[in-house]
C-alpha cells in the first residue's frame, strides 16, 4: 500500500474540512498538530471575525504594489509594519510604519476592492495532491512530486493568503472545487503577457501565482539583517556593501527568512548567476537546521512543499540561494539554513522583476 494518495481529488470539499487537513499536517521533525478549535463563523468586517477589513484591504494594495506582507489574512504585526515602512519610503511619504491618512490615501488610488467573488477553475483547484504528506525526507523521496495536501492550500497560496483566511471569509460550509465560487484577495494580475521568460515553468509558475506581467525592472537586491527585509533598487550598484535606505530608487519590498545562529546570513556582494524553477532538493542533513545528522541524504523531488518551495535564485555562494518556502505563514518569523526564503508567490515576483546576473548585498 503506498504511503500517500497522489493524483487529482475531483469532486468538493468543505471548507472547514480542507483547513483542519493542512494544519493538522506535521512539518518535518514536528509532532502532529491538535485540531484547532473554531469559532462560530460570523461574515468578515462585522465583530467576532478574525479578518479586520481595513488591515486586509491594505495588505492587498501593499501586495499589488510590491511591498506584500506575506500572507494576506487581515491581522497586523511586525511584517506589516515593515511593508508600510518601505511604501512609504517609495512613495515620499513620512515613514511612520503605520497605516496613516497619507498612506491611506496614496494606497487607495489604486481603486482595487480587497475581495473578489470568483468562479473557481482547474487552475485554481487542480490536482495531483498528496494526502496524508509524508512527514520523513525518505518517504518524500518516493513521490513523484512534493505536491499540495489539498485544493484549499492550492488555492490559499495562489491568492497569496493562508487557508484560514479563506475559510474566514467565506464560512466553513462552503464547497471548494471547479465551478464553485468563493470570495478570495483581490490580487489578480492586470497582465498576464510575460513575453519572453527564463523557460516555459516561469511563465507557468507567474500566471499560477497571480504575477502581474507588467513589473519594474531591479538592479539589485539589499538584504539587512537588523530588520528581515529584501529591498530591490532600481539604479546603480553602490560601491559599498554596507548600503543606506536611500542608496538609490526603492522599487519593491519582500519579507524573508534569512539564516540563524547556527548558518548565519553570509554577509556580503553576491552575484545570483542562474534561475531554477520547480527544482528538485539534495536532502543533506549536516548542513540544514533542525534536521537528525544522522539521517541519510535524499533526493527529493519538486513541488511547492519542498524545502525550497517552486523556485531556486542560485548564489555565487556555495549551497546558498534565495528560494521559495512550504511554509509561508514563516516568512520573516522563523530562521533558515543561512539562505533566503520567500513565500513562493514573492520569489516568482522578484524572478520576474530582476534579471539573472544581477547583485546582491547582505549587509548586518
Amino acid at each position: 500500500m503506498s504511503l500517500s494518495r497522489v493524483g487529482p481529488v475531483a469532486g468538493m470539499l468543505l471548507l472547514a474540512s480542507a483547513a483542519i487537513a493542512v494544519a493538522q499536517a506535521p512539518q518535518q521533525g514536528s509532532s502532529p498538530a491538535t485540531p484547532p478549535q473554531r469559532p462560530a463563523w460570523v461574515p468578515p468586517g462585522t465583530q467576532g471575525s478574525p479578518i479586520d477589513g481595513d488591515i486586509f484591504h491594505a495588505q492587498v494594495l501593499l501586495d499589488v504594489a510590491g511591498f506584500p506582507t506575506g500572507v494576506i489574512d487581515g491581522k497586523k504585526g511586525m511584517v506589516f509594519e515593515q511593508a508600510l515602512r518601505g511604501f512609504q519610503q517609495a512613495r515620499g511619504l513620512k515613514v511612520t510604519g503605520q497605516l496613516d491618512g497619507p498612506t491611506k490615501a496614496a494606497l487607495l488610488q489604486d481603486q482595487r476592492p480587497s475581495t473578489r467573488m470568483l468562479q473557481l477553475t482547474a487552475t485554481d483547484v487542480g490536482g495531483p495532491f498528496v494526502f496524508p504528506f509524508p512527514e520523513d525526507a525518505a518517504d518524500q523521496a518516493k513521490l513523484q512530486g512534493l505536491h499540495y495536501r489539498n485544493m484549499l492550500e492550492k488555492l490559499a497560496e495562489r491568492f497569496h493568503t493562508t487557508p484560514d483566511t479563506i475559510v474566514a471569509l467565506n464560512g466553513p460550509e462552503k464547497l471548494i472545487g471547479v465551478g464553485k465560487v468563493l470570495r478570495l484577495p483581490n490580487v489578480l494580475p492586470a497582465s498576464r503577457d510575460f513575453g519572453q521568460t527564463v523557460d516555459d515553468k516561469q511563465a507557468r509558475l507567474l500566471n499560477l501565482f497571480n504575477v502581474n506581467a507588467q513589473q519594474p525592472q531591479g538592479d539589485f537586491i539589499v538584504v539587512d539583517k537588523s530588520d528581515g527585509v529584501m529591498r530591490v533598487y532600481e539604479g546603480e550598484v553602490p560601491p559599498t556593501n554596507q548600503v543606506k535606505l536611500d542608496a538609490a530608487k526603492l522599487v519593491a519590498q519582500f519579507p524573508v527568512t534569512m539564516g540563524s545562529e547556527q548558518y548565519p546570513l553570509p554577509i556580503g556582494r553576491w552575484k545570483v548567476t542562474t534561475y531554477a524553477f520547480e527544482p528538485p532538493f539534495h536532502y543533506q542533513p549536516e548542513i540544514l537546521q533542525g534536521t537528525d545528522k544522522n539521517e541519510e541524504e535524499q533526493m527529493l523531488p519538486p513541488g511547492p512543499n519542498g524545502p525550497v518551495g517552486i523556485a531556486w535564485l542560485d548564489l555565487t555562494k556555495e549551497h546558498y540561494g534565495i528560494h521559495g518556502t512550504d511554509e509561508p505563514s514563516t516568512i520573516g518569523r522563523a530562521e533558515s539554513s543561512g539562505c533566503i526564503r520567500l513565500a513562493n508567490w514573492d520569489v516568482m515576483r522578484l524572478s520576474r522583476i530582476m534579471k539573472p546576473g544581477f547583485t546582491a548585498i547582505f549587509q548586518a
